[in-house]
Parts: structure tokens; C-alpha cells; sequence
């Protein structure tokens, strides 16, 4: 796992130099250690100069120049059962919001 240090932060988009040869693979994802926690980035460009260009997957606040960045070596993973908790949505096709669904019954009538 390499590490580097931020150069550039614009945003949710940060530039991290890296040694010369040990530049991340793009996807790969980079923690930068902030006062509070942790930020995870994905890397999106090699922009040259032994340095990438990252994307926030958090707020940046409190991220300066000069923080230590360390790749991970894999790319971002995210456990199942949240993809699954977050993506699911229950078939409808009422034009109503989905925090209703489950109240909605065979007598319920609807007006357009």
C-alpha cells in the first residue's frame, strides 16, 4: 500500500502525489485519515507526475493540503446488504412516493 500526500483539494475532487512507481491502478480506493475520521476517495485520472486525481465519496470538510494519503490496493467495496437496503424498491405502480406502499389495498381508490 503506498501512501501520498494531497496536493490539490477542489471540492470533492482532491489531487494526491504518490511516490515515483507506486501510483494506484484507477478505481482503486485511497483513505485520508481527517480530524473526526476517515474519507474515502475512488481514483477517477492519472493527471501525471506520479500524481491522480480522486473523487470524495464524503464531504471533504477539514481536508488541507499536506494530508497523508494511502492507497488501499482494491477498489471501493460496499457489503451486500446494503446495496440490497438501499436499491430495493417494491413494485408499484401507483404514482404515489414508496414510504405508502405497504398502506395501499385492494379498496383504496385513487383520483387523477
Amino acid at each position: 500500500m503506498a501512501t501520498g500526500k494531497v496536493v490539490q483539494v477542489i471540492g470533492t475532487v482532491v489531487d494526491v502525489e504518490f511516490p515515483p512507481g507506486q501510483l494506484p491502478a484507477l478505481l482503486n480506493a485511497i483513505e485520508i485519515q481527517i480530524e473526526g475520521g476517515k474519507i474515502v476517495f475512488e481514483v477517477q485520472q492519472h493527471i501525471g507526475n506520479n500524481s491522480v486525481r480522486c473523487l470524495a465519496m464524503a464531504p471533504t470538510d477539514g481536508l488541507a493540503r499536506g494530508a497523508e494519503a494511502v492507497d488501499t490496493g482494491a477498489p471501493l467495496k460496499v457489503p451486500a446488504v446494503h446495496l440490497v437496503e438501499t436499491l430495493y424498491q417494491p413494485p408499484s405502480r401507483l404514482p404515489e412516493p414508496l414510504y405508502l406502499w405497504p398502506f395501499f389495498t385492494s379498496q383504496t381508490s385513487l383520483k387523477f
